[in-house]
């Protein structure tokens, strides 16, 4: 299904009756990947996941936008459907989403379960070796972003970054690039203890993209939260160990198996 929010055209399913719970996908996906969760979740729930504006066939965002813009979407989003109470579940960078949605003081529904999947949010500590490429690429970008230089050399510049830059910088356009660089910069890590609803942490013991780590620091700093550990999983937990997953989740959701 397709529809425009705040004129952005967004691709999205909805399946299932009940109580309303909303499915972000990571960085780099979409909803295909949550094929298996709406049809376990749909057995009792309305279940409505988006590809997010710059991911899947949703249309980008009209400029840059930082984690609030997708908060804001999210709630501009559901604002056709009259419901009073949300549960969010997130997979990395949705996770990332649903910690600062949460954080609202304004919200038009009152958020009653959240289930992070791998979550994002937590900053790593930064390495000497990771200060020293930081670093490095500030000096490159600076040398390369020179008008002499770029009349010389025009794609050095867009050639350095792609070096330089994670997988999922290469992979995206000119313009997600940039919320990328907005967006996993942020740290979230002072808003958990406002998560006050029950919250599901669902982690993969190999992810190395959000290490178990953060899952751990995550209960400790929410107040109602527990953690599930899978074993034999890595940042794509609910893929990779789907049937221990299904359970976990019928269990945290009251559905019958």
């Amino acid at each position: 299904m397709v529809k425009s929010v705040n004129g952005i055209k967004i691709n999205y399913e909805q399946k299932g009756e009940g109580d309303i719970i909303v499915l972000l996908h990571g960085w780099g996906s979409n909803i295909k990947l949550f094929a298996n969760l709406i049809e376990l979740l749909s057995k009792k729930y309305t279940v409505i996941a988006m590809d997010m504006p710059g991911f899947g066939e949703s249309e980008e965002p009209p400029s840059a936008w930082c984690v609030d813009d997708y908060a804001d979407f999210v709630i501009d989003f559901l604002k056709d459907h009259d419901t009073k109470k949300v549960m969010l579940l997130g997979h990395s960078f949705g996770g990332r989403v649903i910690i600062k949605l949460n954080s609202r003081k304004d919200l038009p529904f009152e958020i009653t379960k959240i289930i992070l999947v791998d979550s994002a949010g937590i900053l790593p500590p930064k390495s000497n070796k990771k200060s020293f490429r930081t670093y490095y690429y500030k000096a490159g970008k600076a040398i390369l972003s020179m008008g002499i230089v770029q009349k010389i050399a025009p794609d050095a510049l867009e050639n350095f970054r792609k070096k330089m830059g994670s997988a999922d910088y290469a992979a995206a356009s000119p313009l997600m690039r940039q919320v990328l660089v907005k967006t996993v910069n942020e740290d979230l890590e002072p808003l958990l203890p406002n998560i006050k609803c029950p919250t599901l942490l669902i982690w993969g013991v190999n992810d190395t993209a959000t290490p178990l780590s953060d899952g751990e620091k995550m209960e400790k700093l929410i107040p109602d939260a527990g953690l599930v550990k899978l074993e034999n999983a890595g940042h794509y937990s609910f893929l990779d160990q789907q049937y221990t997953f299904n359970r976990v989740m019928c269990s945290f959701m009251k559905i019958e198996e």
